[in-house]
């Protein structure tokens, strides 16, 4: 899923590496055990609830159903646990419970101490799955546990009026009623038998040479962009993972600046076990100048120093431009400056542009790396888009690469032998690319006047409530500060107040899911049908943590 893992936690030892391990393992301990202990009281509610039954049968019945799939969720839950445990504690007798700090890639467990909790694993593990899947499996149940309960209970005015409303998982929804009459004119309605059978694993001709006209148009590329570098996957997060595994062997890492999509998290790990390598952004104003989470090569530089004294292999940069979660849009001089920084240092980069059509702010302009004149190295650049954001398609599993280098373009569309999309739908997918008409008069128009209201909608609710925020112009989110919510300010908390959320049928994205530094901040998606009551839900959960906030400091003062 491009989007299901903008909510991701990232449990620590499921990413081959220590460079994602500056989280606190002490949180991802607490985040399973608040899970588990949920889930057990959930078990011993429904064990009372039956034993109070008062025919047999139906109480055998209801055994039989329920009971195998708590049972099998406590297993899986104590499983994470051990992992987690595995994977940084600095061993158990001195739990990290006990300081609440987080944990140095110096503190680590060594191999030899891991083996140590071999018999307690085995207590709780299946013997069906390897150890790659165990950890496979404990990191998609942790990471897709709020989507899940989101799919099974969503809002629906009518249907389900106290259904989640999500704002943590970055999808359009504010043109979809431009989208389906589109979709459903007769154009799209067309079968011949090659649609029905293989086609080129690069994706079908047809599409691929409409892609290359579209994003020559799209992108002001200087010249004509060419189809055979173009290569088609259900997916950016499948191309991202393919171009993984092609320009890096396992343990290699891509440097990218955070806080920055978490979905790139699972995707790395799962196939290539590529370590993603943090260069941390701040949101202090040091100079008086530099914009609060500013990239410069100077932050680059020194990631790339500390990664290389560590003794890790960094083979690329990986971007996003807008950028996800901040929303910011880099300039021409600034892309100009990371391309040279990569030059330097002989490293691929990975440009997502997944969001290069969704700028609504008319003083902003997004410029494409593909609009470069002369690219500082064009053999080791490579660009991404799709159709999930821009036109609110998610389900059209449709992503982009576009790369000069035609070896790598060759490698890359290997992976469509399991990761391409169905003929059917890439003949929709080129009758809408080709109708630039409909786009330019009828779509982006309409989404960018959309787009706007509602943020502006959102952030004057923010405003009023005086909660610090990014303006920025760009993508479906705004990312947002709730530090003044959090007492003290930890990821703990942090993790508390994004379960008061849940409490009240809502879902933002927390800032750790994005690998953030600093505890506090979440991002708040505005491209929202059901904003306004969503808003209702943001602002009853944040009534409701002040008021807890009173509650304990009361309580504090009569313990003293």
């Amino acid at each position: 899923m491009s989007d299901a893992s903008d909510t991701f936690p990232t449990p620590g030892g499921q990413l081959g590496g220590q460079g994602l391990r500056t989280q606190s393992v002490h949180t991802q301990l607490m985040e399973a055990m608040l899970h588990l202990k949920q889930t057990i009281e959930e078990h011993l509610r429904q064990q009372t609830q039956r034993c109070g039954q008062q025919e047999l049968a139906l109480e055998e019945q209801g055994h039989s159903q329920a009971a195998p799939e708590q049972e099998a969720l406590l297993s899986q839950l104590m499983c994470q646990v051990v992992s987690l445990l595995q994977s940084g504690a600095p061993g158990l007798p001195s739990s990290p419970l006990d300081s609440g700090g987080d944990i140095s890639a110096e503190q680590q467990v060594p191999d030899q101490a891991v083996h140590q909790l071999s018999d307690l694993e085995a207590a709780f593990v299946t013997c069906c799955l390897s150890n790659r899947g165990i950890d496979i499996s404990t990191l998609s149940s942790s990471s897709l546990q709020d989507f899940r309960a989101y799919l099974e209970d969503k809002y629906h005015k009518h249907r389900n009026p106290l259904g989640f409303i999500n704002l943590g998982i970055s999808e359009n929804k504010l043109c979809i009623d431009l989208m389906m009459e589109r979709l459903s004119r007769k154009d799209m309605n067309y079968i011949e038998e090659s649609l029905l059978q293989y086609s080129d694993l690069r994706g079908q001709p047809f599409l691929r040479k409409e892609v290359a006209r579209f994003l020559t148009y799209y992108c002001k590329t200087p010249s004509q962009l060419e189809p055979e570098n173009v290569v088609v996957l259900n997916g950016c997060c499948a191309v991202f993972s393919a171009l993984s595994m092609v320009l890096c062997d396992p343990g290699e890492a891509f440097l990218t600046p955070t806080p920055f999509y978490g979905g790139f998290v699972l995707t790395s790990s799962l196939y290539s076990k590529v370590e993603l390598i943090p260069a941390h952004l701040d949101s202090e104003v040091m100079d008086g100048k530099t914009p609060p989470f500013q990239l410069t090569v100077g932050k680059l530089e020194q990631a790339l120093l500390e990664a290389q004294l560590k003794g890790k292999k960094v083979r690329g940069l990986l971007l996003i431009n807008p950028q996800n979660p901040l929303g910011d849009v880099y300039s021409p001089d600034s892309l100009k400056e990371y391309l040279e920084f990569a030059k330097r240092y002989n490293l691929h980069v990975i440009i997502d542009e997944i969001y290069m059509l969704s700028v609504f702010d008319e003083s902003t302009t997004f410029h494409s790396v593909l609009s470069i004149k002369s690219l500082p190295d064009p053999d080791r650049t490579h660009m991404i888009w799709g159709t999930s954001k821009d036109f609110g398609i998610s389900g059209f599993r449709f992503g982009v690469l576009y790369t000069h280098n035609k070896e790598v373009a060759s490698a890359v569309s290997s992976f469509g032998y399991l990761h391409s999309l169905s003929g059917i739908t890439q003949y929709k997918l080129c009758r809408l690319l080709q109708d630039r008409e409909w786009i330019d008069k009828v779509y982006l128009p309409t989404n960018r006047s959309r787009l706007r209201t509602s943020h502006r909608y959102v952030t004057n609710k923010l405003q009023a409530l005086k909660i610090p925020f990014l303006k920025r112009g760009s993508g479906l989110y705004v990312w947002i500060s709730l530090k003044k919510y959090l007492n003290p300010c930890t990821f703990e908390e942090e993790l508390l107040l994004h379960r008061r959320f849940l409490d009240n049928k809502l879902i933002l994205s927390r800032g750790k899911s994005y690998l953030c530094k600093e505890p506090g901040w979440f991002r708040l998606n505005f491209a929202e049908r059901h904003l306004q009551l969503a808003m209702r839900r943001f602002c009853q959960t944040l009534e409701e943590q002040k008021q807890s906030q009173v509650e304990k400091l009361l309580e504090d003062a009569l313990r003293e």
